[in-house]
């Protein structure tokens, strides 16, 4: 049967609206269940670090139950888990007569984790109206005046009742949501031709927010290379949110800057604090070395700056100090910085940057040992499998002009723009696709392999982005969520943007592939 674009790009609006009371159910769902276990005993079967960094699995468990439940996928083999702890799901279209081999793959990648959740500050400061699992409990206990200073962007009052909080709703439980009920949606339409030569790879992934684009590394380095072309994607479709509190919500994203972590450990001296000349003190030089980085930092004294993609950050993230007490210089210092990289900047520059500190010296001279290096990432998963890796986290870009980019504006256009009435004012819908570039980091970053790998059956018609020396499928990102909102008290979602995005996922699969064949 022969279809116009055109009708089902109609059709996957139509669905995704008739569906979101679906997304928003599950999206409750799944923000909800570290409350099942964060108060319970380990040995009653709790975990207090329930939904975090490699604590995903109920979370997981309940999605894989959900989307079969939801009909998002043809039958029970088309989910599952693999090694690493990512939830994978899959559909297509078996009779549309392209063999497998020739078919475009399409991945939909978001993670699962989130960061902590600070529940009873939560309570605190918004007034007792809205739980970090729970969601809202109480409207006439909410503290409106706080969420309008607290968040990037807020609704006004008469449309607040589409909102949905707690911690994980814009970072980016939202974002996944959307991908179960794409698929749910693209399977409804597969007899207009939504699956037609398209395989429809969706990632639910893990670790992301300790361990940058960690799910997706090990599809680049183990499942890929093990598993053949069959899984080799022509375009990524990040569902992190692209929403930001003053151009607007719901944008198409095509680059990050890269990260990185930097460590340095200070070992001293330790003695009685009465008699500091008998020691060493880690923490004062650690101090010094500090206040050195930050004000080159302020200069930008070896930090480059991209029109796109902006410039590149440093700045102190984390520190641990041994000490005998609170009385005595302490034996150990270690902190580390957070670094952005933009274009033109390396790993090797950045740690170059911070050895030649000249308070990196003058602690050496002293006597102390200051040892700078990049840490490697070697908390299990939840299925307890060991990364390992360095957390250096490259960027990526997509140029504009790469089908990939073009055809999710033409996406955007047919199935958004018709549903946005009129543009809304800072942080809300646009009648137009907004492209543009995350701020902060994704799971992008573990797409990017050594363009010298040949590790992956990766062939030119897949249009893969080569940079310098790195390879790496075309990436995009739309995902309902402000970026300013997230990790803040009160996080949230404005449900109307999963709706956009949903339809949006269902669509450009067949668009993107009727484009470039």
């Amino acid at each position: 049967m022969s279809v116009s674009p055109d009708l089902l790009s109609q059709k996957a609006a139509e669905l995704a609206q008739e569906y979101l009371p679906l997304a928003v159910d599950l999206l409750k769902a799944v923000i909800r269940i570290p409350a099942d276990y964060v108060d319970k005993s380990v040995d009653q079967g709790g975990d207090p670090l329930c939904g975090l960094s490699n604590h995903e699995g109920p979370r997981l468990e309940l999605m894989r139950r959900r989307i079969l439940e939801l009909g998002a996928v043809d039958s029970e083999s088309d989910v599952g888990f693999d090694e690493f702890g990512n939830l994978w799901w899959q559909v297509e279209d078996p009779d549309d007569g392209v063999p497998a081999e020739q078919k475009t793959v399409i991945y939909l990648d978001g993670h699962t984790d989130t960061v902590k959740a600070l529940r009873p500050r939560w309570l605190e400061k918004i007034g007792g109206g809205i739980d970090a699992y729970d969601g809202m409990v109480n409207p006439e206990k909410v503290n409106w005046g706080f969420l309008e200073n607290e968040l990037g962007v807020i609704p006004p009052d008469g449309e607040r009742h589409h909102l949905v909080f707690g911690r994980g709703a814009a970072d980016q439980l939202s974002g996944v949501v959307c991908e179960v009920l794409a698929t749910k949606v693209a399977l409804a339409l597969r007899p207009l031709g939504a699956l037609k030569g398209v395989i429809l790879r969706c990632y639910a992934t893990v670790a992301e927010e300790d361990n940058d684009g960690g799910g997706p590394m090990y599809l680049m380095q183990k499942d890929i290379p093990q598993n053949g072309k069959n899984r080799v994607p022509d375009v990524v479709i990040l569902t992190e949110g692209t929403g930001d509190s003053q151009g607007g919500a719901v944008g198409i994203y095509r680059g990050q800057r890269g990260r990185m972590q930097i460590e340095v450990e200070i070992i001293g001296r330790s003695c009685h604090g009465s008699m500091p000349w008998e020691g060493l003190n880690p923490l004062e030089y650690g101090g010094a070395i500090l206040k050195e980085a930050a004000d080159a930092y302020n200069r930008r004294d070896g930090f480059l700056d991209d029109p796109f993609l902006g410039h590149g950050t440093r700045t102190a993230s984390m520190c641990w100090l041994d000490s005998p007490s609170d009385c005595a210089v302490p034996d150990r210092f270690v902190f580390r910085f957070d670094r952005r990289l933009t274009v033109g900047e390396s790993p090797e520059q950045a740690v170059s940057d911070v050895e030649r500190l000249a308070a990196v010296k003058t602690a050496r001279e002293a006597g102390l040992t200051v040892n700078i290096s990049v840490p490697l990432y070697t908390e299990p998963t939840w299925k307890n499998y060991k990364p390992g890796n360095a957390q250096i986290y490259p960027g990526w870009l997509t140029p504009a002009e790469h089908p990939a980019i073009t055809v999710a504006e033409r996406c955007y256009r047919e199935v958004c723009s018709p549903q946005v009435n009129v543009d809304g004012g800072p942080g809300r819908l646009k009648q137009n696709p907004r492209v543009a570039r995350w701020i902060f980091s994704t799971d992008g970053v573990g797409f990017p392999v050594p363009k010298n790998d040949e590790s992956i059956p990766y062939t030119e018609q897949k249009r893969w982005v080569v940079a310098g020396d790195f390879k790496h499928p075309a990436m995009f990102g739309i995902g309902p969520g402000v970026e300013q909102n997230t990790h803040k008290i009160g996080e949230c979602v404005d449900s109307r943007e999963m709706a956009l995005v949903i339809a949006f996922l269902a669509r450009f699969p067949s668009l993107y592939r009727n484009a470039v064949i």
